[in-house]
């Protein structure tokens, strides 16, 4: 994967107009990679030369430091709106980040951020694991060995430096453990790209792969054992990849609008209807993704509060989950069969939200945000104030 260098940290996120192109860029290639062995190149050059891939490091318009998740949240959904896979890709770059910004050592910090904004090095965070997860070994003299593999790992062989977490094992602290793999300088990473078989998703290219006997330094580890189920940023990065979906949702809404437009049928009564109630949905989601990221800043900026974070994250969450799925129900009902053919997207949005939107434990989410609301005796009026 070649990137054309960054030249400043100067991203365009201020330009509408270069932005509004950009997304228009990487929608109308969406159709060309929705293919489980096409990695969206393209996309990733596109984002490279808007200075998006550096946007959040120390000195970006978007730095991890500063109360800035409302703008990173519209620009993940941004993002989303032209392609969920390059959404999720993204949102994995920009977790990574985040991570390497609250535990990274001040050397580590510069070397990685380095990787981002002079190499153009891709981040993602790759913890989902089966029966067969990593373990880090401890090999003394300040090296490490990795056993075992990782599913789900978006971006496979295209990401240039994943964060994988593992069991460390026979170290001084021993726990779950954060190390950033520098992939041209280890072992190739065995691929197993028969695991990837999805409904939907597909550039996302989310391959299992065998870390075993990949070798790293101490230098690579990131953290203290433990540090990346830390609270509240382990659950209220739900923010991120619930912005993403609703990206998915905005391009349902548009190309809906332009289907019915070409049809002529901008003048039915229950089009019109079905219209209205996608366009107060969107809306609705815009304001819980607006809500929770300034909300998230507040909250943080006080040093404490982590339960409501969290609960408001899986708030945010499982209401925008309840928004999509709505639209995509409506969509359908607009554009009938004839809409849900090829060349024609709303075939591919659909598989790809559907598959997107199933991220893990919801029954639990939702458990969490009533355990909240019932062991706070908050009035209702300031539950979230």
């Amino acid at each position: 994967m070649t990137i054309n260098p960054v030249l400043s940290q100067k991203s365009w996120l201020s330009d509408p107009f270069k932005m509004n192109r950009l997304i228009d860029r990487i929608a109308g290639d969406a159709a060309h990679t929705d293919n489980e062995a096409i990695f969206p190149e393209k996309a990733f050059d596109w984002l490279s030369e808007a200075g998006l891939l550096a946007v959040t490091v120390a000195g970006g318009e978007l730095d991890n430091r500063l109360p800035t998740t409302e703008r990173l949240l519209n620009l993940l959904k941004r993002v989303g709106t032209g392609n969920l896979a390059v959404g999720r890709i993204y949102e994995g770059h920009v977790n990574a980040l985040q991570l390497i910004a609250l535990y990274a050592k001040p050397d580590q910090e510069h070397r990685w951020y380095n990787d981002v904004q002079v190499h153009n090095h891709l981040f993602s965070v790759w913890n989902t694991q089966a029966n067969d997860g990593v373990r880090i070994h401890a090999l003394g003299n300040g090296r490490y060995r990795l056993e075992g593999s990782k599913t789900f790992c978006s971006g496979a062989g295209w990401i240039h430096r994943p964060l994988v977490t593992g069991e460390l094992i026979g170290a001084q602290k021993q726990g779950w453990q954060m190390c950033i793999i520098p992939t041209e300088s280890v072992k190739p990473i065995a691929q197993d790209k028969r695991f990837w078989q999805p409904l939907g998703m597909r550039s996302s290219v989310s391959y299992k792969l065998d870390f075993t006997g990949v070798e790293i330094d101490e230098a690579d580890l990131l953290g203290q054992p433990g540090d990346y189920f830390r609270q509240p940023y382990f659950s209220g990065g739900a923010i991120r990849f619930a912005a993403v979906q609703l990206g998915g949702a905005e391009a349902l809404f548009n190309e809906t609008r332009a289907f019915l437009a070409s049809m002529n049928r901008i003048d039915d009564p229950m089009q019109k209807a079905r219209l209205a109630e996608m366009a107060y949905l969107l809306e609705s989601g815009n304001q819980w993704i607006a809500t929770a990221g300034s909300k998230n800043d507040e909250w943080l900026g006080r040093g404490g509060e982590i339960d409501k974070i969290v609960a408001y994250a899986n708030m945010t969450r499982t209401a925008i989950e309840e928004i999509c799925l709505r639209m995509m129900a409506l969509a359908e009902r607009c554009v009938g069969a004839r809409g849900l053919m090829g060349p024609l997207p709303f075939e591919r949005i659909h598989r790809d939200l559907t598959f997107y939107l199933r991220q893990p434990a919801p029954d639990a989410t939702l458990a969490d945000i009533g355990r909240y609301v019932l062991t706070n005796q908050t009035k209702a009026h300031d539950l979230w104030h």
